[in-house]
């Protein structure tokens, strides 16, 4: 997968946080992820369609979302419920989009499904290609999350 399709989500990500949640993160090293268990207790995750074709999730552990959220509303949040996974799935639907925005303005259109959230422990995530899951690690001063990006490049007539 091209890097140059990774970068806007990490961008993305940081700037979203910041902006909407007061959370500074630092990105780690990208990896190849094996598995689908995912890296936290709740995690969203959004179809991608168009040019190419895939997936972007991510998922938090409990207190990084809670201090996110609480952050977002101004007051604090104590357990991971309805208005938890509705800000998860806003985050990510804000995440795609200016992604979407910085990868069009590369000359690539992709469209962005609604976010799905699950929450639990070891719960696992489906992306709906074969490619290579790249997962970016990222650190708050209150936990973690790790966003996972899967794209697939639509083969050219030939």
């Amino acid at each position: 997968m091209d890097v140059n399709l990774i970068n806007p989500f990490i961008e993305a990500t940081l700037h979203v946080l910041s902006s909407l949640a007061f959370t500074q993160a630092k990105a780690g090293k990208p990896y190849l992820k094996k598995d689908q268990m995912a890296r936290g207790d709740v995690s969203g995750i959004v179809g991608l369609s168009g040019e190419a074709r895939g997936t972007l999730s991510v998922s938090f552990s409990e207190r990084s979302i809670l201090s996110i959220v609480s952050n977002m509303f101004g007051e604090p949040v104590h357990e991971i419920n309805d208005e938890v996974k509705d800000a998860v799935g806003e985050i990510l639907n804000i995440v795609s989009g200016q992604a979407r925005q910085k990868l069009e303005s590369m000359g690539r259109s992709l469209k962005g499904a609604i976010p799905t959230v699950i929450t639990g422990k070891n719960h696992t995530i489906s992306h709906i290609t074969k490619q290579p899951i790249i997962a970016i690690p990222f650190d708050t001063d209150n936990g973690h999350f790790t966003i996972e990006v899967c794209i697939e490049e639509k083969s050219q007539p030939g």
